[in-house]
This record gives C-alpha cells, sequence and structure tokens, in this order.
C-alpha cells in the first residue's frame, strides 16, 4: 500500500502544474506573435518588390487606354461645326482636328499634344449661332509615365492617300493615315525595358 501525499505535497505538485501552463501558454503566445511577424514582414517585402511592377502595369493600362481613345476619335475625324476641314494641325508630338466625340448634333474641336511624361487632350465646345469654337479649352490627361519624347519617338505619324509618310506638316488636307505610338516606362533606370504602344487609324470621313 502506497503512502498518501500529504496535503502539503499535493500544493506543491499543483503549483507545478500550473506554473507548466502558464510557461506553455507564454510559449505559445510568443511563437504566434512571431508567426505573424514574420507573416507581415513577408508581405511587405513583396508588396515592395512588386510595387514597380504594379506601377508599371497600371502606367500601361493608362497608355492604352489613352491609344484607344486618340484612335477611336481620329477615326471620326468631321468637317466642324463652321464648316472648317477636319484636320487643324499636324505634328509630331501634336494634333488638332474636328470629331464628334458625345454624340450631339454638335462637333468639337480636339488638341492632343505631349507635356512632360503626359499626353494631354485639350476639347472645345462650339457655341453659339452659327457655331464658333472660341470657348475655353477643357484639357485632361491621357496617359502618364510616356517616354516618346527622352528616345525620340514621335507620338504621331502621317500617310497620304498613297501610303507614303508625310514630312511636311503643312499639308492636312492630304492625311489619310495616322499612326500613334506611346513608350511607356515608369522609372528609365530600372528594369523592366520601356513597353512601346502602337496602332493606327485611317481617317474615315475625309475622301
Amino acid at each position: 500500500m502506497y503512502p498518501h501525499s500529504s496535503p502539503r505535497a499535493l500544493s506543491y505538485q499543483d503549483g507545478m502544474a500550473r506554473g507548466m501552463t502558464l510557461v506553455e501558454t507564454v510559449v505559445y503566445v510568443s511563437l504566434f506573435a512571431l508567426i505573424m511577424l514574420a507573416i507581415a514582414q513577408s508581405v511587405l517585402y513583396m508588396y515592395r518588390t512588386n510595387s514597380y511592377a504594379i506601377q508599371q502595369a497600371s502606367a500601361v493600362a493608362s497608355a492604352q487606354h489613352g491609344v484607344d481613345v486618340m484612335v477611336r476619335e481620329i477615326r471620326e475625324a468631321a468637317y466642324a461645326s463652321d464648316g472648317s476641314y477636319p484636320i487643324v494641325t499636324l505634328g509630331p508630338n501634336t494634333l488638332t482636328l474636328y470629331a464628334d466625340i458625345d454624340g450631339d448634333p454638335l462637333v468639337e474641336r480636339i488638341r492632343y499634344y505631349v507635356q512632360g511624361s503626359s499626353i494631354m487632350r485639350g476639347v472645345v465646345d462650339p457655341t453659339g449661332d452659327p457655331p464658333s469654337y472660341g470657348g475655353a479649352e477643357v484639357v485632361s490627361t491621357l496617359s502618364d509615365a510616356v517616354r516618346n519624347t527622352d528616345h525620340g519617338i514621335p507620338l504621331f505619324m502621317f500617310y497620304d492617300k498613297n501610303g507614303a509618310l508625310m514630312t511636311d506638316y503643312t499639308r492636312v488636307a492630304d492625311v489619310r493615315f495616322v499612326t500613334v505610338s506611346v513608350q511607356v516606362d515608369i522609372d528609365p533606370n530600372r528594369s523592366p525595358t520601356p513597353l512601346l504602344l502602337r496602332s493606327s487609324a485611317a481617317l474615315r470621313n475625309v475622301p
């Protein structure tokens, strides 16, 4: 027959059990905190390392949107509400034309141009009767992070009805086909290499 443990011995054993439970709890909490810290640091590291790629992808999407807008509106070039010829001015990095961009009975005057690293669009709505284009130009940004100027890439190239490249920008009446090129790069000093987007438009309403 085994001797019975004394009340004092039992109290000591219970204390040891409670102490071990407390130590285990502290260990578990500490391990959990370390795991969560490691996860947070990993997520932060991944975000930092991928932030450039995310920004580049956003810039490419913005540039593609800008190209789509320009091509769509160039295709719709038309005689102005005051009877002016559809094309106003040409240039490697600028183009002014008339087109209906909002579906109303009047035709807007639109100007595309490069400003710094952005492609801008200015729109003038005709006013009055007879219509005129003396109102204020409403300017918006079509694309950012554009590097055409840095690399000498023209935003626009113009071709006549025979498919010949035009270099005389005073011959606005000869334009029948326009190409649009946009080079995109968030940071020229970092990889990946710049991305060049290209598209084209034929002037549907110009005979």
